[in-house]
């Protein structure tokens, strides 16, 4: 199953050029790099990334992380996937710009995004 991770364009740069990421501000606070669903996407690029151009959606293979992902209960008593180590570039299943459309994230049509 992907999973996906919204970064800000500076954010994927430097996980190119490093290699690894302790994610966002918001992930290095909360001790671990937030992932959504492709059902949970959408909610959370409006509800943490709104207006914001210049984001890259990255795909992840949850199966891929072993026992370091751990599937917690979030926003709306969901369960959103949390990992707890470094993301590394080496994890990334595709990446591609989330361009912003009349205010509106443009998700990839036929992924289960909603």
């Amino acid at each position: 199953m992907l999973i996906f991770k919204i970064f800000r364009g500076p954010e994927w740069a430097a996980l190119r050029k490093d290699g690894t990421t302790t994610g966002a501000p918001i992930d290095v606070a909360d001790g671990y790099v937030h992932f959504s669903t492709a059902a949970q996407a959408s909610e959370t690029a409006a509800k943490h990334f709104a207006g914001q151009d210049d984001l890259f959606l990255v795909a992840v293979e949850a199966d891929d992380l072993g026992d370091d992902l751990k599937w917690e209960v979030s926003r709306g008593d969901a369960l959103f996937p949390h990992l707890y180590r470094e993301m590394r570039i080496g994890d990334v299943h595709w990446a591609q710009p989330l361009p912003l459309q009349n205010g509106v994230h443009q998700f990839p049509t036929g992924a289960g995004f909603e």
